[in-house]
């Protein structure tokens, strides 16, 4: 026969109660700040462009409401459409070389076999603490066929190399700077997975007699997948974002680099030089929905692998 516990006194449940509801407070006070600042700086500017994109600022009339007009023009702008099969192009080709690249030197540094690895190291990553707008100008002077690297070389074998600024080579030579840029971030991402891998792995597989590559193939990629997946999407977001060095090197070539090159760079056109900035709104949110879903998708086929 079981005997029921006896009721807590009414003055005990009550200081539980506001014992319970003074910790939640007291979290929400700790993290308070933080929403703050994330709604101030994240949600607040989401929410206006969305504001803004469902309205047009007309000659006559002024400003009206016009729904989701400026969405069917975005879907209808051949401009926007051009530069983003552009820009997906640049991921489709430029991700995987830079991400490809940054493996190798992850696994080379790995390996243990590389002379002057910390020197090594280091160099690999300078390049990405030289400030974009810095890259883009050096390797904008490096490309120009009246002066720098390409200038000197024709004049010194007196060959004409292909121009790297011309329009059909132009995304190529961006997709050069942004890997000369980014291979070392990579290569610290990999580089500080693959450190973590216990050496009990590595010690059985020898027991076993698995060769380097044997090693590479069945341990080390297996166990950074995740390191990969994730800079793989990081890689594709910066893909999406691509402004800076297309925008910094339009004064030096304005006929290969439009001002709708890339979806962002035509933003900044639009909302800037053209003084549309409801349409600019709507064509930045349609590339932030455009960015969630490809990254999202890969996010989820990579974790799936993963699992």
């Amino acid at each position: 026969m079981t005997v029921a516990a006896p009721p807590a006194p009414p003055g005990r449940s009550g200081r539980a109660r506001f014992a319970r509801v003074r910790r939640d407070w007291t979290g929400l006070g700790f993290a308070a700040p933080f929403l703050a600042v994330f709604a101030l700086v994240f949600l607040a500017p989401i929410a206006y462009s969305v504001y803004l994109s469902l309205f047009q600022d007309r000659l006559i009339g002024g400003t009206t409401f016009v729904g989701i007009a400026n969405y069917r023009q975005a879907v209808d702008d051949p401009q926007f459409w051009d530069g983003l099969g552009r820009v997906g192009l640049f991921l489709a080709v430029q991700v995987p070389v830079m991400l490809g690249i940054a493996l190798l030197v992850a696994l080379a540094l790995d390996s243990g076999r590389l002379y002057g690895r910390d020197f090594f190291r280091i160099t690999v990553f300078l390049p990405y603490a030289v400030p974009a707008v810095v890259a883009t100008l050096m390797w904008g002077f490096l490309y120009g066929t009246r002066f720098g690297l390409v200038a000197d070389l024709d004049r010194s074998f007196g060959i004409t190399l292909p121009d790297p600024l011309s329009p059909h080579l132009i995304l190529g030579s961006i997709g050069n700077i942004v890997t000369w840029e980014f291979i070392g971030y990579n290569m610290l991402i990999f580089y500080s997975a693959l450190r973590v891998i216990p050496s009990s792995l590595y010690e059985a597989a020898a027991i076993d007699g698995a060769g380097q590559w044997r090693i590479v193939a069945a341990i080390k990629l297996p166990a950074i997948r995740g390191a990969v997946v994730i800079a793989t999407v990081f890689s594709i977001i910066g893909s999406f974002q691509l402004f800076n060095e297309p925008s910094i090197l339009r004064p030096l070539v304005p006929d290969s680099v439009t001002t709708s090159y890339t979806p962002n760079l035509y933003t900044y056109s639009l909302a800037f030089s053209g003084r549309q900035e409801d349409y600019a709104a709507t064509v930045a949110i349609v590339m932030g929905v455009v960015t969630m879903v490809v990254a999202y998708a890969f996010q989820l086929r990579g974790m799936r692998k993963e699992a």
